[in-house]
């Protein structure tokens, strides 16, 4: 079953079969190195500018900024959700997240 992903309101969501489903205003807890040297770093997206699936997991391509040290980068491959028997299950933004490697075994 194909699944529909896309950037909506410059990048301001990501869309999953043409429903808004994750947000850029919310803050992402993530593990420490993936974005900065904060332990863990509280990064608020600024916006997506990319989506992709690495097995079943939803993939995003942000940028935001950490609100401990300021620091504001892109974050490639954060998972934002799952893909469960052809639903979308968005992960929570407060658990600690880290990001997909190029590559990486897949597992579904």
């Amino acid at each position: 079953m194909a699944i529909a992903l896309r950037t909506l309101d410059d990048g301001a969501w990501i869309s999953v079969d043409d429903s808004r489903r994750v947000s850029v205003s919310d803050v992402w807890t993530l593990s420490r190195g993936v974005f900065c040297e904060c332990e863990p770093a509280y990064v608020l997206l600024e916006g997506f500018f990319g989506t992709g699936v690495d097995g079943s997991v939803v993939v995003a391509d942000a940028v935001g900024q950490c609100l401990e040290c300021g620091t504001r980068d892109s974050i490639d491959r954060l998972p934002v959700g799952r893909i469960v028997d052809g639903e979308f299950k968005p992960y929570g933004p407060e658990a600690v997240q880290s990001t997909l490697e190029v590559g990486a075994d897949r597992q579904t």
